[in-house]
């Protein structure tokens, strides 16, 4: 790899990634939010977060949710629609795919799409190819975080998860700010 790799257009070290792998039906990944936001706001720009999706087999709406999610995303709100939805995992689990289309009406996302969405599967091939990936590289719960190689699962416990995270990506930007 050379230098040229982890440059930015602008010339600044490129983003740190940290995908984070979750369940829109799952608790943990709700109170995973926390420590999300928290990182967001320490690292800004230096810190890519993308969110992928690994419905787990034993909640039932759950790739529905991944579905509205990525719909929420090509509408232009999709990290409000996912943080909206993880706030209702317990109705999502009660109330099914209703709290899909109210959570959708809350953020400003067509709900009427998301519906027709959710029936043509148009965002089918994007939750199925996470959900590959993350099998892939180990991923067996939610909320788990892959940073620099390095993959953290949460499913278990998220103790000193975002200090770890944290500690990773600084290690990494200043590896790459002194290239």
């Amino acid at each position: 790899m050379n230098a040229d790799d982890e440059t930015s257009r602008d010339g600044g070290p490129e983003p740190v990634v940290l995908d984070v792998w979750c369940d829109l039906q799952c608790p943990d990944c709700h109170r995973a939010e926390t420590d999300v936001a928290a990182l967001r706001e320490r690292f800004g720009a230096t810190l890519e977060i993308r969110r992928r999706h690994f419905p787990l087999k034993g909640h039932q709406h759950a790739l529905a949710a991944a579905q509205a999610a990525e719909e929420a995303f090509a509408q232009g709100h999709g990290e409000a629609y996912w943080t909206a939805l993880l706030a209702r995992t317990a109705e999502l689990g009660r109330r099914g795919p209703a709290v899909l289309l109210e959570v959708a009406g809350q953020v400003g996302v067509d709900a009427e799409e998301v519906d027709t969405a959710l029936i043509d599967g148009r965002h089918l091939l994007v939750v199925d190819a996470d959900q590959a990936e993350g099998q892939a590289i180990g991923v067996t719960g939610t909320p788990t975080y892959v940073i620099g190689g390095e993959r953290l699962d949460g499913g278990r416990s998220q103790e000193g998860l975002r200090a770890r995270v944290a500690e990773i990506a600084e290690s990494l930007l200043a590896q790459r700010s002194g290239l």
